[in-house]
């Protein structure tokens, strides 16, 4: 299954009318991944990415997604603090394979 169809398969979209949009929230997602992590921009076009990374690609994107009319959290969220809770939980996982560099 590639990245995308997983990003869809997590905000259980069977339409493709968002294609293009989901698309470019992947492409931001990756980005900020290779930033988060040290890589150079473009890393993950040439070279594998760990699943703790494609996890947090997918979540990240999926939040980009629901959360596009300006909400916090996406749709299901239920607190203000949903939107943050997302951010951390990616960012732990992208840590994992971070380039700690000093």
């Amino acid at each position: 299954m590639t990245l995308f169809e997983k990003v869809k398969a997590n905000l259980i979209l069977e339409h493709d009318k968002d294609d293009e949009l989901l698309g470019s929230y992947i492409a931001a997602a990756i980005a900020y991944a290779e930033s988060y992590q040290h890589l150079p921009e473009g890393y993950y076009s040439n070279n594998d990415m760990p699943l703790t990374t494609e996890q947090a690609i997918v979540m990240l994107a999926s939040h980009f997604y629901e959360s596009r009319d300006g909400g916090t959290g996406g749709f299901f969220a239920d607190s203000a603090l949903a939107g943050q809770h997302a951010r951390d939980t990616v960012n732990l996982l992208l840590r994992l394979d971070r380039d700690w560099k000093v």
